[in-house]
């Protein structure tokens, strides 16, 4: 547990120390230590407050592994990897366990209750119960074998586990687990061998690991665990791939020096005397005082209530007058510690006095005084009779000294606490002395455990609360002395800690301990207990006032049935050693394991048993101070290289750094960047120094960077590189090409944008103050190193570095350092880059992304060449999947269109598609604040996530499937009550169960009970939501590539030479290096793991079906399906567990490869274009900044939308009102006389197949064009008119339900309005529309739908971050939606889009000249409109036309003229999704508006096959 809120406070009081990292960002350690219980309890029971998860004990052990698996690939440590799991703890920490098991049951059974009150069914499975997670228990024992079989198996078989020492120290070896890893470290302290320089990670965040930490006095100690999200509801947390995962990784480091600056003005007070490892041991002595899991806070000191900085500044007034330090190494100076807490005493009557004037007032109300006056006086009276001398004279009244009122009024204040809180009756000073006696011998306790381990395992704290401050006097004096003994065994704690909720986790010989009313002990199990905040907040920082067990009572009463437990039994209840497993190729031997469904392992390792008391420490122990070496080790930051000033501000609410989401609201330490004391730097000067170098930026968590621009708004020196070129210009003999301009006016805005931007950012997020920046460097970060071939086989490990370009502030970055680097082999020829046997990957064609192994080479590689035999699958076929994968996508209607189907408004499908809370009793007399949401919770707005397959975000509105139509008519079916009232409350947030129900016989709490079974038992339950950011297939086009790759198993192997540098080797020194950076990813594409030692196996190939875009190229995530299941895998909308979500380091693109290859011409499908590299970088807006800066723009919409997909034959959009079309239709004079024109003679050649599926645009065309006529009255002669009924659903059942909906809803209130209506203005007449003049192509568009029966296009912007180019959306009736190139200005732009949405809307292809200079022909267009409206006629022929090409304009060959223009049709290559757009070119690209673009190229023209074959 630690010391509740301390690390939240620490993190937003010195704001760099904790830092948010993703897994390719952690830094190199040498020691990885898990406190595992973390682990445990996360795996075992994530979300307390579902009482309906249930959970089996093989997943549970399956998640564990996986997440050990995990933290050791992302930490890889190079030495050490200890697993420590809770064993039997001292007595002191019985105490705090016993209280949370006991409120953990209650709070368990509380829950269960009033979910059957609620009329929930639950599982007929027991729930888990967590405080099986307790040293002895069964499931423990389980454990500790299958973490046993867990490590044999990974020392064996895992080449990374190979390389360190493993220890286990498990639930039978006594000790808490974080502090058996401490003695560890001061055991390896002690060698004469230790390397001062070692790299520690300890995984957990608690409080107590920050001081543990800080004791061992290391200089490279880092915590990590999963980032903390405060604020809000406790999400349940899901184990999922560690790409996915945020971390918090807090440095150590930084701590000290933050401590040093917190006490700096120490410095002018004791001089010399100084020293910072003394400060930092009485740093962690004064964290004690606010309470921890041994000994209670002091009254009124808590943390939240800024109670460290009174600890803080009291120690610096009183430090200077003491002549020496509190800890001396964890040894209580008593002299020492009583000065200071004189010193802390006064609080204690500050405290009163701020409260005395309440108090006061108080007994003027009640008419009495505190508590039990009488017999605190009475005790202060025989105190005082005690005290006097016998042979004294006694003293008259005339010569009493008055007592001072306050200091009266204050002991009865403190007599009142001690006697209600503790239960006594007279509140002596032996009482007190007594107290304080404890309390200090607690504090010693305390120090001893933390600096040289258990002093004594049955010492306690034998009270519920701690004294006054102003009570610890008189302890100079004090003999602090404890006896060792021996811990608990495993069944005495678990009868010490357990409530008699949990007695089955005991040998049933003493379960009846629990529960008879004739055992001895019975006292000690109470079924009802009481809790007392004590001044804190939450319920789970109360006081668990239950009693504590007496040592003697509890043995006394187990000791007869000691002989009744089974073999078993007595097995489980044992001491231990703890293991250290290493691994020895010559030994080879086999591994039974305990539990029979665990196969015999055959091994090779060592294992050695360590003696429990092997790691103990003497009392005299001091750990070594070592000061930081000039050597810089990357990861671990340091405030040193940068000269600055610290100040504590106070910055809530305008200012308050935001480090957990929200502005902190206490003091922050800001560092203030001091100026150079060579001046204000000159740009020219800076570019000499750093240009086309690397330097270290994001100080103080310094990142290498290769600065490729320097500006300062008036000059702008850049590097003149070719397109790829990313070199490093580090020598003298070798100046930077550069190239110097002026920046524009908009390039200087740009500049100043970027400052502020920097500005906001460090002053935001990291509480420093960079003040003013005058000149601006533009660098790319080290994405990792990679082996370059070089002449003669030689190889060298070259810098990488990232394509995206960000800017730093010149103040802030470091230069001239020396970084250490892993000390791993590096390999220096070809020969020992490519040993026999290697695997490697192809990067080159043919065979691209191909795995292969190395062969015998020696009689080519000194030609270099090697000689490598791949393994080439047959790939799938999945063009014909491409071409028709609309007939599998889900469709979306918006809500409106559902609304109208159900007889509902659509406010109604709006609120129940997302949560409704309905509250016990009623409106007006509301009964308690519990509330259950019946609500779907299909979308999810401020997370901006959605549930595939049901919901949909757009840049506007939410768009629903038809499974949202079939769950909203099977609910207003059967609860049609709660929309009834919900329509006619459309204001409220809440609503009730006697609104609801307000019939007697009407039992709203069974009711609302029903609904929420009835919820949780349906499917969509169970489905997970994603982030509506993300490009996904949907699970039915899913499940067929799971079908096709079935169909392809076949595979070949070809035997080539091949130059070095297509080759591509799996290595750690590469990691996050991407194999080939010029690769581009869409949907569909095929994709090969090149990772190893992570959870997709190496080699193993799949399919990308969703595409997470980000503004950091390393942090994009593919989902893929890969072609086989594995272990760990996750199910990402795929029928078995083969999904996993993987960064572009992981992969190589198969697709990419044949894209290439241009002896190969396949359909594929086109996402997105990808955003700006450093190729293109002449344009200063591609400078993205970082994903951290709180100041860049997320509105990734602005640029993803312009590729948004098409819903490809969705229902028509809700018509907006367009006054532009009222004057197109009042320009054209359109009266009931007008007479049509005659069709051309000839109409276009229609497709001759019709696609399956949905309603199909023109389908919806002419639907709409039917129902127009009818509103009009417009004559329908000529050719038959079908039934409107044909476009309805087929389904009877259905087509009754929702008419049974819809009466349902008859009397319901519409306070939105019937959003489905459709109003139209009369167009009879519009036949005219070819002899009008038509001045533009937005007027040519909105008579074109005007003649096919569609509302008027809705036209939309969307504007570039900068705001100097636009582009335009325009969506119509019949579901099409269209985007335009980018222009400069909306009138332009709003052209553009509308001269694609006609040739799309009448089905023709772009044709050259018109894509490249766009002429367009309106009487073709029109005559087209003719022909496909005849007087009176349908708009479709009698056969109907096949599918329109929805995917937009197929892409031309390479050499057709349309791509002469250089301008790249998808983005440059090698970029990635979601970062910032390039600048558009002067000729704009082709139009396209879906996601999915099959492209069929004609194999005899090279042309596509529509346009011209």
């Amino acid at each position: 547990m630690g010391v509740p809120k301390f690390y939240r406070w620490i993190s937003e009081r010195y704001p760099c120390l904790s830092e948010v990292v993703k897994e390719h960002q952690i830094p190199e350690f040498d020691n990885l230590y898990l406190d595992m219980n973390g682990i445990i309890h996360q795996c075992s029971h994530p979300n307390d407050e579902d009482v309906h998860f249930r959970i089996s004990e093989e997943k549970i052990f399956a998640d564990i592994f996986h997440y050990l698996e995990v933290l050791f690939r992302i930490i890889k440590p190079r030495k050490v990897f200890f697993m420590a799991v809770d064993g039997v703890a001292p007595r002191a920490k019985m105490n705090q366990q016993r209280g949370r098991r006991f409120r953990s049951a209650k709070e368990a059974e509380d829950k269960i209750k009033k979910a059957l009150d609620k009329g929930e069914v639950l599982p007929t499975e027991a729930r888990f119960d967590s405080n099986c997670i307790t040293p002895g228990t069964d499931f423990m024992a389980r454990l500790q074998e299958q973490l046993k079989y867990f490590v044999h198996t990974k020392v064996s078989a895992d080449r990374l586990w190979q390389n360190v020492n493993v220890y286990l120290s498990g639930h039978e070896t006594p000790g808490e687990g974080e502090h058996k890893i401490m003695e560890f470290i001061r055991s390896e302290n002690t060698q004469p061998g230790h390397d001062p320089n070692t790299r520690h990670c300890l995984y957990g965040l608690d409080a107590d690991l920050i001081m543990l930490g800080l004791t061992s006095h290391e200089p490279n100690f880092s915590l990590l665990r999963e980032e903390v999200r405060f604020g809000g509801k406790k999400n349940q947390k899901r184990i999922t791939a560690p790409e996915e995962t945020t971390f918090h990784l807090l440095h150590l480091s930084l701590m000290r020096e933050y401590i040093d600056y917190e006490f700096s003005e120490l410095r002018n007070h004791i001089g010399s005397h100084y020293d910072l490892e003394r400060i930092i041991d009485d740093w962690i002595l004064m964290g004690f005082l606010v309470g921890n899991d041994f000994i209670p806070h002091l009254p009124h000191l808590h943390i939240s209530h800024d109670a460290l900085p009174l600890l803080y500044k009291t120690y610096i007034r009183s430090l200077p007058t003491m002549g020496g330090y509190l800890n001396e190494n964890g040894h209580l100076n008593l002299r020492n510690f009583e000065k200071y807490m004189e010193k802390l005493a006064e609080f204690d009557r500050e405290h009163f006095s701020e409260i005395f004037v309440d108090l006061k007032w108080f007994e003027s109300k009640v008419g009495n005084k505190y508590l039990n006056e009488a017999a605190g006086l009475a005790a202060e009276k025989e105190a005082a009779s005690k005290a006097a001398n016998k042979n004294k004279v006694c003293v008259g009244d005339d010569e009493e000294e008055e007592e001072d009122m306050f200091e009266t009024e204050f002991r009865q204040y403190k007599r009142t606490y001690y006697m209600t809180k503790m239960g006594v009756d007279v509140v002596s000073d032996d009482f007190l002395a007594k107290q304080a006696k404890c309390y200090v011998e607690g504090i010693q306790w305390i120090l001893h455990y933390y600096y040289h381990g258990v002093q004594s395992w049955s010492w306690y704290y034998p009270y519920h609360y701690a004294p006054f401050l102003s009570d610890i006097k008189n302890i100079s004096g004090l003999k602090l002395t404890f006896d060792l003994e021996k811990p608990f065994m495993p069944f005495q704690q678990l009868l010490a800690v357990l409530p008699a909720a949990s007695m089955e986790l005991l040998p049933e010989s003493y379960r009846h301990l629990m529960s008879s009313e004739l055992s001895p002990i019975i006292e000690y199990y109470p079924l009802d207990f009481q809790t007392d905040l004590n001044g804190k907040q939450q319920e789970w920082e109360a006081v668990v006032l239950i009693p504590f067990i007496d040592e003697r009572c509890l043995l006394a009463a187990m000791d007869p049935f000691n002989d009744k437990m089974t073999k078993e039994e007595k097995g489980r209840n044992r001491h231990t050693e703890c293991a250290v497993y290493s691994y020895d190729s010559q030994k080879d031997f086999t591994y039974t394991s305990n539990l029979p469904q665990l196969t015999v392992l055959f091994v090779c390792h060592r294992k050695t048993d360590i003696p429990m008391d092997a790691w103990h420490v003497a009392l005299d122990h001091v750990s070594r101070r070592f000061d930081r070496s000039a050597l810089y080790f990357c990861g671990f930051p340091t405030l040193q290289h940068i000269k600055h000033k610290n100040n504590v501000h106070f910055l809530f609410p305008l200012f308050g750094v935001v480090v957990f989401q929200q502005s902190s609201r206490g003091e922050n330490m800001m560092l203030d960047i001091l100026p150079s004391q060579e001046g204000e730097p000159v740009c020219d000067h800076v570019a000499q120094q750093v240009l086309g170098k690397p330097v270290f930026v994001n100080w103080p968590h310094l990142e290498e960077a290769r600065i490729i621009a320097v500006s300062d708004g008036n000059v702008k020196f850049c590097l003149d590189e070719p397109p790829g070129v990313q070199r490093v210009y580090d020598r003298p003999s070798t100046p930077p090409p550069t190239k110097v301009t002026c920046p524009s006016d908009k390039e200087q805005k740009d500049w100043v944008k970027d400052v502020q931007g920097l500005t906001e950012y460090f002053v935001k997020r990291k509480g420093i103050m960079v003040n003013d920046t005058s000149v601006v460097l533009y660098g790319q970060l080290l994405s990792g190193r990679k082996y370059i071939p070089k002449a003669n086989g030689v190889v060298e490990l070259e810098k990488q570095w990232s394509k995206q370009v960000l800017p730093f502030a010149y103040q802030t970055i470091v230069k001239d350092i020396k970084a250490f680097y892993s000390s791993v082999t590096c390999f220096k020829s070809l020969d020992e880059l490519f040993p026999l046997a290697t695997t490697v990957f192809m990067v080159g064609n043919p065979y691209y992304g191909a795995v292969g192994e190395v062969q015998d080479s020696s009689d080519v590689i000194k030609d270099g060449r090697v000689r490598v035999v791949f393994n080439v699958p047959h790939e799938p076929q999945l063009e014909l999947l491409i071409q028709n994968q609309h007939k599998y996508c889900v469709k979306y209607s918006p809500g409106y269109i559902l609304a109208s189907r159900l007889g509902i408004t659509s406010y109604l499908v709006s609120r129940f598609s997302g949560s409704i809370f309905i509250g016990r009793g009623s409106k007006k007399n509301p009964c308690g604040e519990q509330k259950a949401n019946v609500g779907l919770n299909l979308k999810f707005n401020k997370k901006n996530e959605e549930v595939p397959g049901y919901t949909k975000r757009t840049e506007k509105e939410w768009l629903y499937s038809s499974a949202v139509e079939e769950l909203l008519a099977e609910y207003l079916d059967r609860f049609s009550e709660v929309f009834n009232l919900v329509s006619r409350n459309s204001h409220d947030d809440v609503f009730y169960e006697d609104d609801v129900w307000p019939a007697e016989d009407q039992n709203g709490a069974e009711k609302v009970g029903e609904i929420t079974s009835w919820l949780k038992g349906h499917p969509v339950s169970s489905i997970g939501r994603t982030s509506c950011d993300l490009q996904v297939l949907d699970s039915a086009i899913v499940e067929r590539i799971e079908d096709a790759v079935e169909r392809a198993k076949s595979t070949k192997k070809v035997r080539v030479t091949v130059k070095p540098h297509l080759l591509f080797r799996p290595l750690e020194q590469q990691q996050g290096v991407v194999p080939d950076p010029d690769s581009e990813y869409r949907l569909f594409d095929r994709v090969i793991n090149t990772r190893e030692s992570f959870s997709v196996p190496l080699g193993l190939r799949g399919t990308v079906i969703g595409i997470k875009g980000a503004e950091r190229e390393a942090e994009v995530l593919y989902e893929v399906v890969f072609d086989e299941e594995f272990a760990g895998g996750l199910n990402i909308r795929c029928t078995s567990p083969r999904g996993y979500r993987l960064p572009p380091c992981a992969l190589i693109n198969l697709s990419h490869g044949a894209r290439v290859d241009h002896s190969s011409h396949k359909l594929t499908a086109i996402v997105k274009p990808q955003p700006a590299t450093a190729a293109n970088f002449n344009s200063p807006r591609q400078l993205n900044h970082s994903p951290r800066s709180p100041f860049t723009s997320t509105q990734v919409r602005e640029y993803t939308n312009v590729w948004q997909s098409l819903q490809n034959s969705g229902p028509p959009l809700k018509p907006p009102a367009s006054t532009e079309f009222e004057d197109l239709i009042a320009s054209l004079n359109i009266s009931k006389g007008s007479q049509q024109t005659a069709p051309p003679p000839a109409p276009p050649q229609a497709p001759t197949s019709q696609a399956d599926g949905p309603l199909s645009p023109q389908s919806f065309a002419m639907k709409g064009t039917l129902m127009l006529k009818e509103m009009l009255k417009i004559d329908g002669a000529g050719t038959g008119s079908p039934s409107s009924h044909e476009a309805t659903d087929s389904g009877g059942q259905q087509h009754n339900r929702r008419r049974s909906s819809k009466k349902l809803a008859a009397n319901m209130n519409a306070p939105f309005g019937d959003s489905a209506a459709i109003a139209s203005p009369s167009l009879a007449g519009s036949a005219n529309l070819p002899n009008a003049v038509l001045t533009s192509k937005v007027s040519e568009l909105a008579c074109v739908c005007v003649g096919l029966g569609m509302a008027p296009p809705d036209f939309s912007f969307i504007g570039s971050r900068q705001g100097h180019t636009f582009v335009c959306q325009v969506k119509l009736s019949n579901g099409l939606m269209v985007h335009g190139p980018q222009c400069q200005s909306e009138s332009d732009a709003k052209e553009k889009a509308a001269f694609f949405a006609l040739q799309r809307l009448v089905g023709l292809p772009l044709l050259p000249s018109e894509a490249k200079g766009y002429i367009y022909n309106s009487s073709l267009h029109l005559n087209l409109l003719r022909v496909l409206c005849p007087p009176g006629a349908l708009l479709l022929p009698p056969q109907g036309y096949g599918p329109a090409p929805l995917w937009g304009m197929p892409l031309p060959p390479p050499h057709h003229p349309l791509l002469q223009q250089n301008q790249p049709f998808f983005g440059p290559t090698g970029t990635f999704p979601g970062a910032a757009r390039p600048q558009p070119a002067t000729v704009p690209p082709i139009g396209s508006h879906n996601q999915f673009i099959p492209l069929q190229v004609c194999d005899v023209c090279r042309i596509p096959s529509h346009v011209g074959c």
